[in-house]
């Protein structure tokens, strides 16, 4: 499992490495969601990497919001060059790709497309064919989490390329 990036691990594994932190969210939701402590917040003490979670009115709905969004983070956050997950034979259907953003692997599918274009400096049309898709599909995953986006845009302008892909 250690092998694994940390987006993969399982929850309770991931939990090993993290301090959650609770309080009451602001907003709407009425007295429930302001007289209890519904706002859920996690970091990855390892790298830093924080996310939260408070619109739901239920803590434990927010916990998982705020575990999933940590995974994702944690997929542009990490860089594991040699990962890889086994799941894109999964959710790669005749060069397309299909996943929910709410599906618990998909993390793990972002975390090896980040870094397989990590891999190809980020060369798109390199990194597609060697997943066996195209860079417009990986592209649209991307979108599908906005700061995966935003990291795609800093990396071509680290490589001298355009920041072309907008939200």
């Amino acid at each position: 499992m250690e092998n694994q990036h940390p987006s993969q691990w399982p929850i309770d594994r991931l939990e090993q490495d993290c301090r959650w932190t609770f309080g009451r969210a602001s907003g709407p939701g009425g007295q429930h969601r302001n007289k209890v402590e519904t706002a859920a917040r996690i970091e990855h003490l390892p790298s830093g990497t924080r996310a939260s979670a408070t619109e739901e009115r239920s803590q434990s709905k927010n916990r998982d919001v705020a575990m999933h969004r940590l995974r994702c983070q944690l997929a542009i956050e990490i860089n594991s060059p040699d990962f890889h997950t086994g799941l894109w034979e999964n959710y790669n259907r005749q060069g397309k790709i299909r996943i929910a953003t709410s599906n618990p692997d998909y993390p793990a599918l972002l975390a090896e497309t980040i870094g397989t274009i990590r891999q190809h400096l980020g060369d798109l049309k390199a990194a597609s064919e060697s997943l066996g898709t195209s860079a417009t599909q990986l592209i649209k995953l991307l979108a599908t989490y906005p700061p995966a986006l935003d990291w795609l845009n800093r990396e071509r302008v680290a490589a001298g390329m355009p920041p072309r892909y907008a939200p």
